[in-house]
């Protein structure tokens, strides 16, 4: 194998290539894609999207064997291996809306390599695929010409967005699935020996290509299960005066449920978790499951309300009312140490307070731009990059994400500029709730006891 396309530079394909072309030397790595400027920052080597160590990474193969462009036609004819990493979003129309995935640019993008490969291709899937996606991919490539031959892998991708250059570098397991033929195994063979150059061999797992599919649904929709399932002990702790760090302590030493995803919160965002979800419901009412469906519904649901419950939380104790009230957000992005904001809990959080008449001051280190973007029409919402300004003169503190960088702010100058009583509502259980109630803060961490002067 010396020539590997990607076609699609996004959150997967631009670190998943880059980390492949630096343990591969001798394998060019092309990554293309159809918008020119997501192309040009790329090739510049100062990356699209923030990521702990990404460019670091880009910047040491691009120009040897790393390279970025917008010719994706040009760039199938040369490639032998073409991973296949486009947005696959939920629908919005048609049938199936809000709930299937949205597989258009998947099958423009199989109908491109099917018209303008020049030789015997190996196709990896790596968007989230609903499971047996991979055989209407062949069945596109039925219509091959005589000198074309093409063999379909699933490879799903199991990076988190904040620690995504980690995991590629240490991954957990390495999943390929493809079809139990001779040719198909042949296929499976090259791309172990890929992975093998930087990833122990018993890490490497390989299935058929159904299973595939499925494990990453599967692996999104437990994780987002363990989030709203902590969520949700932590509603019954706000209730009964216990305290959820204790109770997920308790629990995550017991071997069989570990402590992974125990963290209460806001609830979950990011680009994966409740499209997947979804997604894998759809397909359960499509193969005549509908109470496992439901059941994985619940889950998203769930979701939902622990961010209604925030909001109404924050009502009830700044006297019912937040009209007119100045509420600083210390946080935009889903996650720390990402700028993405999709499905992120702050948007829901901040659309409901807009909708009690709040005035709300967003302050974000990477996610300020992505904010501005969903909020910029509306004169309710100011964007602010100092948290210290963001905060002055506000009745209330919503620290939505967990950045490290809000755990080393001078709270004590922060509320001496607030109006009283100073309001801190903190949705990561991030700061220290005694400390900051001795500075004067009425605090409301998520499932433990307030520390309130009222």
């Amino acid at each position: 194998m010396r020539r590997i396309l990607c076609i699609g530079a996004g959150y997967v394909g631009g670190p998943t290539m880059s980390v492949i072309a630096k343990h591969c030397p001798d394998v060019e790595v092309v990554v293309a894609d159809i918008n020119p400027e997501r192309v040009a920052a790329w090739q510049s080597g100062q990356p699209p999207i923030f990521e702990p160590g990404l460019q670091d990474v880009v910047q040491a193969s691009l120009g040897r064997n790393l390279r970025f462009t917008a010719d994706v036609e040009g760039e199938i004819g040369k490639a032998e291996m073409i991973f296949v990493s486009v947005n696959t979003p939920t629908k919005t129309f048609g049938q199936g809306a809000g709930r299937a995935a949205d597989l258009q640019h998947w099958e423009k993008t199989a109908r491109s390599i099917l018209q303008h490969a020049r030789r015997p291709v190996i196709v990896v899937e790596k968007s989230t695929l609903p499971v047996r996606t991979a055989e209407a991919m062949e069945r596109i490539f039925r219509n091959r010409r005589p000198d074309q031959r093409f063999e379909v892998l699933s490879n799903p991708e199991f990076l988190a967005e904040g620690t995504a250059i980690a995991d590629l570098e240490h991954p957990d397991r390495v999943l390929i699935g493809g079809a139990e033929t001779p040719a198909g195994q042949a296929a499976m063979r090259e791309l172990v020996e890929i992975y093998a150059r930087w990833v122990p061999r018993d890490r490497i797992l390989t299935a058929n290509v159904w299973s595939a599919e499925l494990s990453k649904l599967a692996a999104n929709a437990f994780l987002a299960q363990r989030v709203s399932s902590i969520n949700a002990i932590a509603a019954i702790c706000e209730q009964t005066g216990a305290d959820i760090l204790s109770v997920a302590k308790a629990i995550g030493t017991d071997r069989r449920i570990g402590s992974g995803f125990l963290r209460a919160g806001v609830g979950f965002g990011g680009s994966c978790f409740q499209k997947d979800i979804l997604n894998l419901a759809y397909l359960c009412e499509q193969h005549g499951l509908p109470e496992v469906a439901r059941y994985w519904e619940a889950v998203v649901a769930l979701n939902q309300h622990q961010k209604e419950r925030f909001v109404h939380r924050m009502v009830r104790v700044m006297f019912n009312t937040l009209a007119g009230k100045r509420i600083a957000v210390f946080g935009f992005a889903f996650k720390a140490n990402t700028g993405d904001t999709r499905e992120s809990p702050a948007i829901r959080i901040c659309q409901e307070l807009l909708a009690e008449q709040a005035q709300v001051c967003i302050t974000d280190p990477q996610a300020l731009e992505g904010a501005r973007q969903l909020f910029a029409s509306d004169d309710g919402v100011m964007f602010e990059p100092d948290p210290y300004e963001a905060a002055d003169g506000a009745h209330a503190i919503a620290l939505l994400t967990d950045w490290a960088e809000y755990r080393a702010l001078d709270y004590r100058r922060i509320q001496a500029g607030m109006e009283r009583p100073a309001f801190l509502f903190d949705g990561r259980n991030l700061l220290d709730p005694e400390e900051l109630h001795q500075i004067g803060f009425n605090v409301y961490p998520i499932g433990r006891p307030d520390r309130t002067s009222l």
